[in-house]
């Protein structure tokens, strides 16, 4: 009998012959994600670090991300605490405040390849995926503990297969694909399960499958996989990346469940407050005015992202009534979108450009909404509060939808604007 993707990647990594769900196994992961948490995390073991050391200094992936440039006096120490532990333990895969957003980051710098295993202090770390590992979040004790060991356990999760069938529509985008399945599936239909997307990938590029196994975790999975194609392999030669082993199922792995979407039948969608899983066509809430618009954040902020939206805001101007945020993934996508005149083009259009960070996403700073203010993000999630106040409301969609809304100041189907 075949094995699936999770299957045979614990197995692999836990130095086994086989592995089943359900089965606890002990396993070593390549890196260890960390961002602002790595204060909290080093702060429950530091007599231990003191005593024994870290175990590996590849291991830790440290980026800083939440809160930049720190908003507080709590979050500078917070960060001035991790800056003297890389500079002490001296740390290999630092990455201090401005380099981008944690995920993004894992990504450009090549530590996420196909057959790994990365853990991180992160739900979205599902997010490499994208590139054929098993990443999966885990809590701050866990993290502290793999600081100090190297190793920890999993259990083997079910499977499900997701077919992605057929080719999507001018302006229907990975955000609009994601969006509608956990609308079907809902928020809890992949609790504990390895997600495989299969069938027609050559239309996803390595962006695209970021954003949608980034949501993953937004139905519950614990991870979210694509198989290693002639993209990813592009994609990684990109990046500098050679040396790797993907893993995939077998053709006659036993799944759970399977899901087969025809992605022509897919038109824009939103998800509405405050469940991610309440999505609608764009169509149906179409007219609902917005105050903020937020392009970017580890979902959506990637070039092909921003060009998206410039292609759509060029020669218009944000509704007076809009604010319009810009947040790209990392310095290196900001950078190349001022090469090719991205920034320049939404900037033109009245957007705002914040630094490469977390900030708005989780309601930190640099966005925070107001009682009953209304945001269209890009982002992932959209529950009561996600963005600083209980009181407003939270719209998910892709660049385009956003784009297309802000120029009107209300929920707008982008298919109507013209370039």
């Amino acid at each position: 009998m075949g094995k699936t993707f999770a299957e045979k990647i614990l197995a692999k990594k836990a130095g086994l012959k086989d592995a089943v769900p359900g089965q606890i196994v002990t396993v070593k992961p390549e890196h260890l994600l960390m961002h602002d948490n790595a204060a909290a995390i080093i702060g429950k073991i530091s007599d231990e670090i003191e005593k024994y050391g870290i175990v590996d200094k590849n291991l830790p992936v440290i980026v800083l991300d939440h809160v930049i440039p720190a908003a507080d006096e709590k979050t500078a120490s917070n960060h001035k605490k991790i800056r003297e532990f890389v500079k002490k333990h001296k740390l290999k895969n630092f990455f201090d405040a401005g380099t981008g957003v944690c995920h993004q980051i894992v990504l450009e710098k090549g530590f996420a390849v196909p057959g790994s295993l990365i853990l991180g202090s992160d739900s979205h770390t599902c997010s490499y995926g994208a590139v054929n590992s098993f990443s999966t979040g885990i809590d701050r004790t866990e993290a502290a503990s793999l600081l100090l060991t190297g190793e920890t356990w999993l259990k083997v999760p079910l499977s499900i297969k997701i077919n992605l069938k057929g080719k999507l529509n001018n302006r229907v985008s990975a955000k609009d694909v994601i969006l509608h399945i956990i609308g079907d599936i809902g928020s809890s239909g992949a609790n504990y399960c390895s997600v495989e997307f299969h069938g027609d990938m050559e239309q996803f590029s390595v962006g695209d499958r970021f954003t949608i196994a980034n949501m993953g975790v937004e139905a519950g999975a614990k991870n979210a996989v694509f198989p290693v194609d002639d993209i990813t392999v592009e994609y990684l030669k990109k990046t500098g990346v050679k040396d790797y082993e993907p893993v995939w199922a077998d053709p006659d792995a036993v799944y759970h469940s399977e899901l087969t979407y025809d992605v022509s039948k897919i038109q824009p969608v939103i998800a509405c407050p405050h469940n991610v899983d309440n999505v609608k066509s764009v169509s149906e809430v179409a007219g609902i005015e917005i105050n903020q618009c937020l392009i970017g954040t580890c979902t959506n902020g990637r070039e092909k992202d921003l060009e998206i939206a410039a292609g759509i805001l060029k020669g218009k101007k944000v509704s007076p009534h809009v604010r319009l945020l810009i947040l790209p993934a990392s310095k290196t996508v900001f950078e190349n979108c001022l090469r090719n005149g991205n920034i320049e083009i939404l900037s033109n259009a009245g957007a705002i450009i914040l630094p490469s960070g977390c900030g708005p996403c989780l309601g930190a700073h640099q966005g925070v909404l107001a009682p009953g203010e209304r945001c269209l993000s890009t982002a992932n999630r959209n529950f009561k509060g996600r963005m600083g106040c209980k009181e407003a409301e939270i719209y998910l969609a892709s660049p385009a939808t956003v784009a297309a809304s802000a120029i009107h100041g209300e929920i707008t189907d982008p298919r109507t604007v013209r370039k």
